[in-house]
């Protein structure tokens, strides 16, 4: 019989907590961050142990892997110290890796790359630092999920609601879930699963803005919110502004990352300067120097690989024992049609200064494609073409156009040189239609060796996926 009361009282209960007082509300925002707060001084202790004894929790961390291999039959037998790890295991490429799963039907190593203790540490960690540098952020209401898959690790799942989240996590279509978020007056803040998916929510949004925007005011979800429909339009007409990474320096115009000791296990290779050669060897945290740049190599439990990842850190600090990096380019986005190495953080900023000088321009995103690819020399001299995707312009002048290959020039003085010997062509700059990088991705994801979420190429090397961008020209 008390089992009977309580079933016909949960609709009740139910509706009474929608529409708690305003005064609950913060009460159990207040709660929810005295608890979080705990929570993240207890990590914040376990961070500080751990980056002041690097060299024995770097060597936890790979016995954990090794413990823990989902493939302990393909696992070398002896391996007890990093020598023997280093000597036993060679090291292979991501699309290596992507390629064994694929064809042993293996889970992806990213789903299960981060022990679950980890990932509570960064995201408690993560948000205690955002919250410090953002606090408008967290307030109630502030921040709404856009995406369908809730970006909170299983071990706290209660954050969501305690904190606020306008929207609730369910198997709603992104649309929606935006359009909700929008609704909120009090919206500060937009949070995914992946960057890439937060990407095309912003791309998305700047492209059918005016539709959102129309709907809010009829009222599509419920009540008819034309003030708020103007403050969106307002907004929009601005621009996005905010913080689109999270590390323990938000505040930081550039992005410096800490990293761990833990798992996943991390190596670091040297980049050798000016040539692709491979180092000899890899170096643990410990060993790295300040102002090198080193390509990340990780190991996790669930392939046991030691994994290149092609992305290439520069240290520009330490905290404690553990090294600061900062992102700079990617190993294989390079473009090279003449034996010339331009890599994809030096096209990125003369792509920058190009645009800075086009009125009213401002850059979505782009890709670069060699003319080999699309077989565009047509007699002439090799060179690189970009497609881009702009805002705030329609077409381009020649003069304008001109100006992205002046400003390789200025930062690539092997580029200028090849140029005045006309070895090399002027770069061609095409521009793509509203959301033909969303599409681009799509193509991608559906590519059977992608990974998950796609990474997003700036150099293109397949000839589809160039012809795909190719007939979404507009100019």
């Amino acid at each position: 019989m008390l089992l009977l009361w309580l079933l016909l009282l949960l609709p009740l209960l139910a509706m009474l907590w929608q529409q708690r007082p305003s005064w609950l509300i913060l009460l159990q925002h207040q709660v929810a961050w005295r608890a979080l707060a705990w929570v993240a001084a207890w990590q914040q202790r376990k961070l500080e142990q751990s980056t002041l004894r690097v060299g024995q929790s770097q060597l936890q961390a790979l016995m954990w892997c090794l413990k823990r291999a989902q493939s302990p039959c393909c696992l070398p037998r002896g391996i007890t110290d990093m020598s023997t790890f280093r000597n036993r295991l060679p090291l292979t490429k991501t699309s290596q890796v992507q390629e064994e799963e694929s064809e042993e039907q293996l889970p992806p190593s990213a789903s299960a790359q981060f022990h679950g203790e980890a990932s509570l540490q960064a995201t408690v960690l993560g948000l205690v630092t955002l919250n410090k540098a953002y606090p408008e952020v967290f307030s109630p209401g502030s921040t709404a999920c856009v995406t369908p898959t809730s970006p909170w690790p299983s071990s706290v799942p209660w954050l969501g609601h305690a904190l606020g989240r306008v929207s609730p996590i369910g198997a709603k279509d992104t649309r929606t879930l935006l359009l909700e978020a929008l609704m909120s007056p009090g919206l500060r803040a937009l949070e995914a699963r992946t960057a890439v998916e937060l990407l095309d929510v912003f791309v998305g949004l700047e492209a059918v803005g005016k539709e959102l925007t129309e709907a809010v005011a009829a009222g599509n979800l419920g009540t008819p919110l034309p003030s708020r429909a103007a403050q969106l339009q307002e907004a929009m007409e601005q621009g996005p502004r905010g913080v689109m990474a999270l590390n323990l320096w938000p505040e930081q115009p550039q992005g410096s990352y800490l990293l761990l000791p833990g798992v996943p296990f991390i190596e670091l290779l040297p980049i050798k300067e000016g040539t692709q050669e491979e180092a000899a060897s890899t170096l643990l945290l410990t060993d790295v120097q300040r102002e090198e740049e080193y390509e990340l190599v990780l190991t996790d439990h669930a392939s046991l690989t030691r994994c290149r990842l092609g992305d290439v850190v520069q240290v520009v600090g330490a905290y404690n024992q553990c090294p600061v990096v900062r992102f700079t380019r990617r190993l294989g986005q390079t473009l090279s049609v003449r034996g010339e190495v331009t890599y994809e953080n030096i096209f990125s900023a003369a792509l920058a200064q190009a645009v800075g000088q086009w009125p009213g321009a401002k850059l979505l995103d782009y890709a670069c494609v060699e003319s080999s690819i699309l077989d565009s020399c047509d007699g002439s001299a090799p060179h690189y073409e970009v497609f881009m995707e702009l805002k705030g312009l329609r077409n381009l002048s020649e003069e304008n156009r001109d100006k992205l290959d002046h400003c390789l020039q200025e930062v690539s003085p092997h580029y200028k040189s090849l140029r005045l010997r006309g070895s090399v062509g002027p770069v061609k700059v095409h521009l793509v239609g509203p959301g033909s990088f969303r599409v681009l991705r799509e193509a991608l994801a559906a590519c059977p060796s992608s990974s998950s979420p796609p990474e997003m190429p700036r150099v293109l090397r397949l000839s589809h996926l160039a012809q795909l961008l190719q007939k979404r020209m507009i100019s």
